[in-house]
């Protein structure tokens, strides 16, 4: 797999809400948000598959899985775009809004790396470089650092539909590509050049990339929109889905209200 495929829904005139599928989760982490807009008119994009099984190339570079992701976009005809993502995606919509603000005009922004050290949730790096799952209890480990509650909100499908990518050698040669990716990625010189409006939705709970060193560093920027999810750990868009949904609805409402 080289490239992103996509599900598209046609809306109005406004921009696209455009959703980047996580590390090694697919599009379907944005079913609430994805088909809640959808009804309300709004034209929507989400890539299909996770980030770990595209190419080691394109998932070991934080401007070409951008430039991937676009190309999907170009693909179903979607111009200008609000881009939403998580986790790793958080760092791909920051660049994507530096280097294409004729494109982008809006980012929404939940659990990014970048500034703080890898936690613990069961994964380990071999001599080759490449990642895998270890312990029998690695499956507690990844739930207890996504979710706050310490339960899967997952389909108990989509946590095999996981499992099953994260067993598969090449998948875990890209993970390990864009988990490095993300520690070489300089998130401050990127904030700076962002000029579109930007929210970031963090989870109050999120082990994986605490929200703590993030407010420290977007107190620099007061034009950045920030809301910290109470009751919610690295996947807000799941977790707390009702409340993500309305929030992007607000932001993505004055976007579109400010470039009419």
């Amino acid at each position: 797999m080289h490239e992103f495929t996509a599900e598209h829904l046609p809306g109005d005139d406004r921009p696209a809400v455009v959703f980047m599928s996580a590390l090694f989760a697919g599009g379907w982490i944005w079913d609430h948000p994805f088909h809640a807009l959808a009804a309300d008119g709004l034209p929507v994009l989400r890539t299909n598959e996770a980030i770990c099984a595209l190419d080691r190339q394109v998932a070991g570079s934080i401007e070409r899985l951008g430039d991937a992701f676009l190309r999907a976009c170009d693909r179903a005809g979607v111009g200008e775009a609000v881009v939403c993502a998580n986790s790793l995606g958080g760092l791909v919509a920051i660049d994507l809004a530096g280097r294409c603000p004729d494109r982008v005009r809006g980012i929404v922004v939940s659990g990014a790396p970048g500034l703080t050290a890898d936690p613990d949730v069961g994964l380990s790096f071999d001599r080759r470089g490449s990642v895998r799952p270890f312990g029998d209890d690695f499956g507690e480990r990844m739930v207890a650092a996504l979710f706050h509650s310490g339960r899967s909100h997952f389909a108990p499908e989509r946590m095999a539909e996981a499992g099953d990518l994260l067993r598969q050698p090449e998948s875990m040669v890209s993970m390990a590509r864009s988990l490095k990716a993300t520690r070489r990625y300089q998130v401050r010189p990127a904030l700076e050049r962002v000029s579109c409006p930007a929210f970031f939705v963090w989870g109050r709970h999120d082990r994986m990339t605490p929200v703590g060193p993030w407010l420290e560093l977007l107190a620099a920027y007061p034009d950045n929109e920030v809301l910290v999810v109470e009751g919610s750990g690295h996947i807000p868009m799941v977790e707390r889905a009702e409340q993500y949904t309305a929030a992007l609805r607000d932001f993505t409402g004055r976007c579109a209200g400010a470039l009419a």
